[in-house]
């Protein structure tokens, strides 16, 4: 059963393993497989494949990562919640042959389809709706 509280453990759980770089093996288990999609600026993914090329690319890219959830609103129906969260992302990237790293930081409004599974909610469909930079950053 998905509840507000498992739903929020998901998010908290998903930005922690971003934020670390847990090897895909550990991270694959909060996305659905089939029917996964994944709207992010620069592509969309589907399934674990899909997925699993956009994570091995932006856990190379980007580094000293933090995520900040500013809020999570949830409307749940049964087994599916259609889930907003708001979070401030902010990191490193170093760009070749630029002679230093660069800093990032927006504010990202997204759009989560989770539905149950065995082990508590996974996510079905992940949407970034918008990516406001914040003053300072780099552009991506």
């Amino acid at each position: 059963m998905i509840t507000e509280e498992s739903i929020r453990k998901l998010v908290d759980d998903w930005y922690r393993a971003l934020d670390r770089h847990d090897e895909f093996d550990a991270v694959k288990h909060m996305v659905v497989d089939d029917g996964l999609e994944m709207r992010f600026p620069e592509t969309t993914a589907r399934g674990h494949a899909g997925f699993g090329e956009w994570y091995r690319a932006v856990t190379h890219r980007f580094f000293d990562e933090t995520h900040t959830v500013t809020a999570v609103t949830t409307d749940i129906d049964g087994d599916e919640a259609t889930v907003r969260v708001q979070v401030n992302w902010q990191a490193t990237v170093w760009n070749a042959p630029h002679p230093q790293s660069a800093w990032l930081g927006f504010d990202a409004d997204q759009t989560w389809v989770v539905v149950a599974g065995r082990q508590g909610p996974r996510i079905k469909t992940y949407i970034v709706n918008d990516l406001v930079p914040m003053s300072g950053s780099a552009a991506l």
